[in-house]
Order: C-alpha cells, then sequence, then structure tokens
C-alpha cells in the first residue's frame, strides 16, 4: 500500500473486482463449459467402467458363452436334421393282386420315388394288419383287373388307405401318392402312343423354396429363438442374479446414473446377441444349405433391432422379479413361448383363432420370424420389413422406456 492510498480507496477498488467479476458474462460462461465439460468426460469414464465390467462378467461366466455359442449350434443341428415336415422314406405296403406289367410298372414307379420305401403284401389283410400295427403309414392295392381299368378308364384301378392319425402326413402321403400316378399315367400314355388326357392338367410350380426343404423354412425362424433366448432370457436371468447377490445395490449407490446402468447393460449384451446371430447365419448358409437371397445388412440392421427388444424385455423382466427363478420361469412364459409358438416358426399363424392371431401382434418375434425368412427365401421386400421394422422400433422403445420407469421407481426417486 502506498502512501496514495487510502482504506476506503482500497476497500472501493476491491469491491470494483469483485462487482466486474459477478457481472462478466464470458466469466459465467467459461466456468460453466468447463464443468460441462468435466461432468460429460466423467460420464464417458463411468459408462466405461461398466461396459468393461458387464464384459468381464460375461468372460468369467461359463453359462452365458455356453448359451450364446454353444446353444445356437445344438439347437440348429436338432432342429436342422432332426425334426422335418417332409415325409421322406415312408414305409407303404403295396398289394399287387394280379402280376402284370403294367402294375409291376407302377410299383416300380413308387419304389424309385425318394419319398417311400414299399414292402411287398400278399394280400390287404396282411397289408391292413401292418398298418394297425404301425409298421407302414399306408398301403396301395392294385386290383386285379389293374391293366384293363387304366386301358378302358372306367373305375379307380388303384386304393389307397392311410393311417390318419397325423392328418397333415396323410395329406403329404396321399400328395406323394397322387404326383406319382399322374407322372406313371403320362408315361403310360406316351409309351402306347395315346397319350391320357386329364380333365384338369396340374402344373406344380412352388415359389421361394422350389425344392420343398422344410429346413429352408425352420432355420431361418430358428435364429429368431435363439436371440430370443440370449436377449431376453439370459438378461432376464442374470441381472436377476444380481440383485439376489446384492451387487446390483451396491452399482445404485454409486454416482453413476440410471441411464448409464441400462447402457452399460445393454451394449455387452447387444454385442453378445450379434455375435450369436453371426454364428446361427454362417451355419444356416454354409452348412444347411439355406439360401440367403436378400441384403445381409438388412439383415443385420433387422437383427439390430430386434435384440434391442429382446434386451429390453429381459431387463423388464429382471427388475419386476429380482429373483432368478422367478425370472426364468416369467421369461419362458413371456418371451421363449410366445416366440416359439406364436410367431409362425412352425405353426402357420393364419390357421389360427382370431383371437390368437391378434395375441401375435404383441409377440416381437412374429415380426422377426417375417423379416428372416422373406431375406433368406424371398429376398429385400421393403414392403415385408419396413413393416416389421417399424413394429420392432415400437416395441424395442417402448420396453426399455418401461425398463428405465420401473428402475427408477425401485430406487424410490
Amino acid at each position: 500500500m502506498t502512501g496514495s492510498e487510502t482504506p476506503s480507496a482500497i476497500a472501493g477498488n476491491a469491491a470494483g473486482s469483485a462487482r466486474n467479476g459477478q457481472d462478466n458474462p464470458n466469466d459465467r460462461g467459461d466456468t460453466a463449459v468447463v464443468r460441462t465439460g468435466i461432468a460429460g468426460s466423467r460420464r464417458i469414464l463411468r459408462l466405461r467402467g461398466l461396459i468393461r465390467k458387464e464384459t468381464l462378467q460375461i468372460l468369467r461366466d461359463p453359462s452365458s458363452i455356453s448359451i450364446a455359442f454353444v446353444l445356437p449350434a445344438v439347437l440348429l443341428i436338432l432342429f436342422g436334421y432332426g425334426v422335418s415336415l417332409d415325409a421322406e422314406h415312408v414305409p407303404v405296403a403295396i398289394v399287387v393282386e394280379s402280376p402284370s406289367n403294367d402294375a409291376v410298372s407302377f410299383a416300380l414307379s413308387i419304389a424309385n420315388s425318394h419319398y417311400f420305401s414299399p414292402r411287398l403284401s400278399r394280400n390287404r389283410h396282411e397289408a391292413r394288419a401292418a398298418l394297425r400295427r404301425g409298421d407302414v403309414q399306408a398301403f396301395v392295392v392294385l386290383r386285379e383287373d389293374f391293366s384293363r381299368r387304366i386301358k378302358q378308364g372306367s373305375g379307380a384301378a388303384i386304393q389307397v388307405t392311410t393311417n390318419g392319425t397325423d392328418a397333415n402326413t396323410a395329406r403329404i402321403i396321399n400328395g406323394y401318392l397322387d404326383g406319382v400316378w399322374q407322372v406313371w399315367l403320362k408315361h403310360f400314355g406316351l409309351a402306347r402312343g395315346q397319350p391320357i388326357v386329364a380333365p384338369v392338367d396340374v402344373e406344380h410350380r412352388v415359389w421361394f423354396n422350389a425344392d420343398v426343404r422344410s429346413r429352408n423354412f425352420l432355420v431361418p425362424g430358428l435364429i429368431a429363438i435363439i436371440m430370443t433366448l440370449i436377449g431376453a432370457l439370459l438378461t432376464a436371468m442374470v441381472i436377476a442374479r444380481e440383485w439376489e447377490r446384492g451387487t446390483m445395490e451396491a452399482l445404485m449407490v454409486t454416482p453413476v446414473g440410471i441411464n448409464e446402468i441400462l447402457i452399460g447393460k445393454l451394449v455387452p449384451y447387444f454385442a453378445l446377441g450379434m455375435g450369436s446371430m453371426l454364428l446361427s447365419t454362417a451355419l444356416a448358409v454354409w452348412v444347411f444349405g439355406v439360401p440367403l437371397r436378400g441384403s445381409f445388412l438388412v439383415l443385420l440392421l433387422v437383427s439390430a433391432i430386434f435384440m434391442l427388444a429382446a434386451l429390453g424385455l429381459g431387463l423388464l423382466i429382471s427388475t419386476v422379479a429380482r429373483s432368478q427363478f422367478v425370472a426364468g420361469q416369467v421369461a419362458i412364459i413371456v418371451a421363449f413361448l410366445p416366440a416359439f409358438i406364436l410367431s409362425g416358426f412352425v405353426f402357420d399363424i393364419t390357421s389360427m383363432p382370431s383371437i390368437v392371431q391378434a395375441i401375435t401382434h404383441i409377440v416381437p418375434a412374429r415380426y422377426f420370424v417375417s423379416s428372416l425368412q422373406t431375406l433368406f427365401l424371398a429376398g429385400t421386400v421393403w414392403r415385408i420389413i419396413f413393416y416389421d421394422l417399424l413394429a420392432l422400433g415400437i416395441m424395442a422403445i417402448v420396453l426399455i422406456g418401461l425398463t428405465r420407469r420401473m428402475t427408477k421407481k425401485s430406487l424410490g426417486q
């Protein structure tokens, strides 16, 4: 302090400096920017830590790795090789009442078809007994006047009796036998120089699955079941286990926000589910020979949206049911069974009652199965895929939003 400065002057200068500091908007803006930047960097660090923690937890859990990568291979092998809606090598009995060249020729036509595994029976009674025992699924009787009937076109030349216990298989067998009969009649007429003109000429043209392989239909739908298991069942079980062990409550008391917790849970399991989808797609195309006629990028997009919906459902289940047993039961009832039964994976939705068809509209797997079968068998048909994407996107937003709300309520906020 110099001799020319009085205490009152010094106090005035200090007050003025303080006022200048308070009234300077640039200083306040710089401080706010710095605080925002620090908060943002801290948020990113916390989020990275959460994702790393969840990733390490998944890697150290053998059950999670098994469900994500071993289970898809097992399910695809079981359904690809063990489950078939096709009727092949069906055991049938053939009864030739009066052997002739024409009767033997038709019997050989049945034997040369890969759909049937024929065996000869001496009479109708023997064939009927074999049908009742379950040794054969059907028997064909070539009447004693077989040659005369087909040449004159009078009456039925053959009789087909099928086991009707399984109505679907019975219809398939009848259709196959009818196809063999029509082809044989055509060749029979050409060989005699007198083509047999049928009243109706049926030409079968199968679109999108020309080989008529049920494997091409089942395997794409199975990918939806696998991703449902990973997204909903696995997520619900693992997070419910954290609730039981108390690690979730310990995480809640940290400065980590609810949104950061949800993102930290979603990202690792999302990557796990997409990895499983890539493995399943590779097995479907290169092992089972299912054609992928659509865009692979569109397949990734649809799978990503469905995975978010499945993860949202799994998180919601784990938030409501904080017990592994309860969460597993709820996930099976709410996620797995609807995906298996009401998605069109095996059972045709249009054949279901109207009320059940209405319920299928709230099952995410329905739209995913539709897009998968379209992309694999038909191609990138945007009229179908866009509608499925829209429905899946809405479901993902609703499910994740409900999880956010329920988690907030559970914390008493």
